[in-house]
């Protein structure tokens, strides 16, 4: 049967549109793309243990077409990214973690680096800088809990300093003369900043009170100067410059739920976030499943380190020790362990959106459907 003639000619231009629409995503030089990545969540959110950014490069230029996502980069998820054809390997949890002394086919690590260079594919890890952001992993999991407030139990600091240098010095000289020698000496020191003099008075005279910020190294020059002058010296203050604290970003939420509600309703929320037919859980001491909740400490992962001595009537996280949930328990509080990347791995799909609108939809951006947690109910 022939088509009529508009109809026709309709449906050439509706197939010109799609192939235009797909042909119309560009690709991403890997080092703008970090850049970006970088820009997302700064690696310096990190934990100082962790070993975040780019970890595998291909010989440049390489370019990116695909983002290829995953919790855990495995030998399995591998071979679903050289399917997929990934230029870019993002995976949450770093597969370098401890140094490699060589790159073999040997361990199952080493074969990653092994397989992701041969076929040019980068390898990129966020780990705790996601952790961090307000946006990121331990935001997803808590919604888990239903409406609250939250607070980061351990709070992040900006990288660097308000104002340049690590400490304020601060001193009173009388002396006008001396002050001047002293002032000349100062300032031949290397890394001294803000240098400022102000008229004051001090014990009921004229003085010139003298302010400077300064680095580490410089403090120990600083303070050798004015103490060869005991007056000037025992009138010197020393600040440590704080750096400010970042809003609504670190590691760990501590949540205020809007209404408390029992411990096993929770639960049942918790599983169906997670989509996870079970969980573990341990009674606090006195507690029962119809105890009320109303403050759930969250952490996505391993969470014994940033939960242990927290005030809650809730630990929620992947995986705890034994003895850090005896303890937990002692203290009244209860405690929900999910295995560990079940706790990060729902994040993924909401990262996908949230990149591809940072991105601005340049590139492909995928999630792998062979990453999973290495334990299953039997």
């Amino acid at each position: 049967m022939l088509l009529p003639r508009t109809l026709l000619v309709g449906r050439t231009l509706r197939c010109i549109r799609a192939v235009g629409q797909q042909t119309s995503r560009s690709i991403m030089n890997l080092r703008e793309l970090v850049a970006a990545l970088n820009d997302f969540a700064s690696l310096s959110l990190a934990e100082s243990w962790d070993n975040v950014g780019l970890l595998v490069e291909p010989s440049p230029p390489h370019t990116v077409n695909t983002l290829f996502l995953t919790n855990d980069l495995t030998e399995e998820v591998m071979e679903e990214a050289v399917e997929k054809k990934a230029d870019l390997i993002l995976s949450y949890h770093p597969p370098i973690f401890t140094p490699l002394k060589r790159v073999t086919w040997k361990t199952w690590k080493e074969r990653l680096v092994v397989r992701a260079l041969e076929h040019r594919i980068g390898i990129y890890s966020p780990h705790t800088a996601y952790d961090a952001i307000p946006h990121g992993t331990n935001h997803w999991l808590m919604k888990g809990l239903g409406a609250c407030t939250s607070v980061p139990l351990h709070p992040s600091t900006a990288p660097s300093h308000p104002a340049e240098g690590t400490h304020r010095v601060e001193f009173c000289a009388g002396n006008a003369e001396h002050l001047d020698t002293v002032l000349s000496k100062i300032k031949e020191i290397p890394e001294i900043f803000c240098l400022t003099t102000l008229p004051a008075r001090f014990e009921g005279g004229e003085q010139t009170r003298v302010s400077l910020n300064c680095s580490q190294k410089a403090l120990l020059d600083v303070v050798a100067l004015l103490s060869q002058n005991s007056r000037l010296y025992h009138k010197t203050e020393i600040l440590l410059l704080q750096k400010p604290l970042l809003p609504h970003t670190g590691m760990g939420r501590l949540c205020t739920l809007s209404e408390p509600v029992s411990l096993s309703h929770i639960t049942e929320r918790i599983k169906s976030h997670l989509k996870l037919p079970h969980i573990r859980l341990a009674t606090g001491t006195g507690k029962t499943l119809e105890s009320p909740v109303k403050k759930v400490a969250v952490c996505a992962g391993s969470g014994s380190s940033i939960l242990k001595g927290m005030e809650a009537d809730l630990y929620l996280t992947g995986e705890m020790s034994h003895h850090d949930v005896l303890d937990a328990v002692a203290n009244g509080i209860s405690v929900i362990l999910c295995e560990h990347s079940n706790t990060e791995r729902g994040f993924l799909s909401e990262l996908r959106d949230m990149l591809a609108v940072h991105l601005q939809n340049k590139i492909n951006i995928i999630v792998s459907e062979k990453d999973r947690d290495p334990l299953q109910v039997a």
